[in-house]
């Protein structure tokens, strides 16, 4: 198997997912990844493919912030643009295991990504 950084892999599976292409982005997923969200511990990958296939579409566009690598362990912080907000930050931090993202802890204020109440 050809070994290739956690780094590389996390920013494959991160363009892929944010533009739009879930399929391809769990190609870099664990079957068995565990993710913890807002509100929500997800656990498999067919879990985890239905939580991002449901946000993907609603993504207008994305601003890439930073990431960092140190072995095994990516960060990631970006702008996930939507019809409700530009500005409400994103962060993920990855472990890749056997070059498969296995956990992932998905930090975001869910608030942010809700409609407004329009009168």
């Amino acid at each position: 198997m050809t070994q290739t950084s956690a780094h590389d892999i996390v920013l494959a599976y991160h363009r892929a997912w944010t533009c739009g292409d879930v399929d391809e982005a769990m190609t870099h997923v664990a079957d068995d990844i565990v993710c913890r969200a807002p509100g929500a511990d997800l656990t498999g990958k067919e879990t985890y493919r239905g939580f991002i296939g449901a946000f993907a579409p609603n993504l207008t566009g994305l601003t890439d912030i930073a990431s960092f690598a140190d072995g095994d362990h990516v960060a990631l912080f970006y702008y996930p643009e939507t019809a409700a907000t530009t500005t409400a930050p994103a962060a993920e931090y990855f472990t890749v295991r056997d070059n498969k993202i296995a956990e992932s802890v998905l930090i975001f204020d869910r608030l942010s990504y809700m409609p407004t109440n329009q009168e």
